[in-house]
């Protein structure tokens, strides 16, 4: 089963961290057969396969593929949790 959530580490060249975005599952699947995962924007889009092997995919263009990017798997939000994914009741 393929996590819901990830935080991609994006680094420069020295491999320092320089932005984070955590992105979701969405129903597509990239190039390579593996699911793709989007920001809440869209803007960020990547392939991410079973062994956290990242693919960033143009969502527009004119964009240049991120060279050193990382993904790390996040916890699964419990939904009971307020500071989880929200649920209405109304």
């Amino acid at each position: 089963m393929n996590p819901v959530r990830y935080e991609l580490v994006f680094s420069n060249d020295t491999g320092s961290p320089q932005d984070l975005v955590i992105v979701g599952r969405t129903s597509s699947k990239g190039p390579g057969g593996h699911p793709v995962y989007a920001d809440p924007t869209g803007i960020i889009r990547a392939e991410i396969s079973d062994k956290d092997e990242v693919r960033i995919l143009a969502s527009g263009g004119h964009q240049d593929p991120a060279p050193h990017v990382q993904a790390r798997r996040l916890a699964d939000a419990d939904p009971k949790d307020p500071a989880g994914p929200s649920t209405s009741t109304a």
